[in-house]
Parts: C-alpha cells; sequence; structure tokens
C-alpha cells in the first residue's frame, strides 16, 4: 500500500477553507446494471441484493433488478428534489453504462453543477478480476473513463470502484491518465496523499459505516435510528473539528435512500446539520485540490 501508516495524533492540523471545521459530502452512487451476464456463474451486482437467492448470470434475475432499476425511475427525482431544495450539492458517482443507458440522470446533475465520480464501467464489472492482468484493468478504466468523457464533457477528475473492489495498481493507472481523487480506501476522516510512480493522488474517503446500505438493510436500522445515527456521526467530527478539520461522507443508493417512507430521514439530519455556520458542504474534486494546494505535509512522508 503506496501510503504512509499516519496514527491521528501525530498530524499536523489541517483547516478548511474560511476556518470550517467539518466538510460534508452527500454521494449519490449513479449505477446501472445488466440484466443478464454470459454463463451460468452467478452474477454479483457490485452491490448486496433484496432477495439474497443467486441466480446463475444468464437468467434474469427480475425482483433484484426492479428493485435497482427503481432508484433510477422514482428514486433517485425524489431525492435530488429534497437536496436541492436544501441548498446542499451532490457528489454523483456514475458508471459509464449509467451514462448511455439513463443519460437524464447525470444530466439533471451536470445541469446543477454539481460532481461526477467515474465509477467503473458497469456495477457488476469488479476490477479485483483483473487483479493479476493490469493490462486488462488499464483497458477497463480507459474505456470507462472515455465514456466519462463523451458524456459529462470534460475528462474525469476522480475514481470510485465499484463495490469498492480495486486492486493494487488501480492508483497508479488513475494517476497515469491525470486523475486527481481516488475513493477506495476508507480507513481515515481527512484525506491523504497515495504515492505513484506519476506523482501522488489523493485519496478522499468513501465509507461503509455511514452508507445506506449498512444501516438501512445490514444493520436494519429504522428511519429515526438512522436519522440519530447521522446526527451522531456529524456532531462528533464536528467537535473534533476544532483542532483539525474533519471529513463526513454519506453514501446513498437510490433504490435504497430513495423510498418515500425514508424522507424524513435525510430531512431531519438537514436540519440539524444546516444549523451550523462553519460546515463545509462540498466535493470530493474541492477537497483533492484544496488538500494538495494546502495540506501536503499533514502526514509526515507522504506523496
Amino acid at each position: 500500500m503506496h501510503y504512509p501508516w499516519s496514527a491521528a495524533p501525530t498530524r499536523k492540523p489541517i483547516h478548511w477553507p474560511d476556518g470550517k471545521r467539518l466538510a460534508v459530502i452527500i454521494t449519490m452512487n449513479c449505477e446501472y446494471w445488466d440484466l443478464t451476464k454470459p454463463g451460468s456463474e452467478p452474477y454479483y451486482a457490485g452491490g448486496p441484493p433484496m432477495l439474497p437467492d443467486p441466480l446463475p448470470g444468464n437468467v434474469a434475475d427480475f425482483p433484484n433488478f426492479t428493485w435497482r432499476e427503481y432508484g433510477q425511475r422514482a428514486g433517485v427525482w425524489r431525492l435530488f428534489r429534497l437536496f436541492e431544495e436544501a441548498g446542499v450539492p451532490m457528489s454523483l458517482t456514475m458508471n459509464a453504462k449509467m451514462g448511455t443507458e439513463r443519460p437524464e440522470v447525470i444530466r439533471f446533475g451536470l445541469d446543477r453543477g454539481w460532481e461526477v465520480v467515474a465509477h467503473n464501467y458497469e456495477q457488476g464489472e469488479l476490477l479485483t478480476r483483473y487483479t493479476f492482468d493490469p493490462a486488462a484493468e488499464r483497458e477497463l478504466i480507459r474505456r470507462t473513463l472515455e465514456v466519462y468523457k463523451q458524456v459529462c464533457g470534460r475528462p474525469a477528475r476522480g475514481w470510485l470502484s465499484s463495490s469498492l473492489r480495486s486492486t493494487p495498481n488501480t492508483p497508479d493507472i488513475l494517476a497515469e491518465n491525470g486523475l486527481l481523487f481516488f475513493c477506495d480506501y476508507m480507513n481515515d476522516d481527512q484525506p491523504y496523499l497515495i504515492s505513484t510512480p506519476s506523482g501522488p493522488i489523493v485519496n478522499v474517503p468513501y465509507t461503509i459505516e455511514v452508507n445506506d446500505f449498512t444501516f438501512f438493510h445490514r444493520r436494519a436500522m429504522t428511519t429515526w435510528d438512522a436519522a440519530r445515527m447521522l446526527k451522531d456521526q456529524f456532531d462528533e467530527l464536528y467537535r473534533e473539528g476544532a483542532e483539525s478539520a474533519r471529513l463526513m461522507n454519506i453514501g446513498l443508493h437510490p433504490h435504497v435512500s430513495g423510498h418515500a417512507h425514508r424522507m424524513p430521514c435525510f430531512r431531519e439530519f438537514l436540519s440539524h446539520a444546516k444549523s451550523r455556520s462553519d460546515v463545509w458542504w462540498t466535493t470530493r474534486e474541492q477537497v483533492a485540490e484544496w488538500y494538495l494546494k494546502n495540506c501536503r505535509d499533514h502526514i509526515a512522508g507522504q506523496g
């Protein structure tokens, strides 16, 4: 792993723009799944299913496929409206096929100046299958970035692997392609630098803990349990941010969080968090640019 080990108390303090204590990123994962895959091997769709019994890849799994498609047809629009009304920018992650098959979703974010992060080619096409074939991984990333540029009208600046499944080669390949940031490593509440032969790339951590798959499905939290957890996470990071700024990411999936009965959870969290003025509602690209410009000496030996 090409980053330094660093215990939090040993670091220099970092500060966000205008002395903000806490950067908050709302990540909306905009993902596309193929209905079937070649062959009889079970199709892992890059995220947990609603019905757990696996089917062969070449057999259509309509309950799970249409549950996920609900997010594209209905759920994402409900969440977009809620966060837009709150005046909070979103960080969209986009599979290449999401951009070509469901362009309305991505266009909504682009039209509002929201961030779009490259998120693999198709949600079930995990990079880990290319762990021992870096040339194939490099080609898949190249294809993804090519579609990203066509859809978004600019080169990608950052990457989140589908299902967070990358390889030891992934940061190097991304840096080769000129990307600024990477999101797969979830081992911190602050950004840090990953060394590559092409120069450093900023890790802007994603999260599985503060993620709707975890709190709504894996842990079966109620709407109000989840709202309390989000507020507690916010409050503790905000408190710590008085000494050295922190980052809070909330990972959402439209087919999980986009159901009507879950909207009160996010309204309650937003009402709580927006009562603080010294919070930076931001994007991964803004965090990475700020960090590179102002915080390179934050951790000894990095970059």
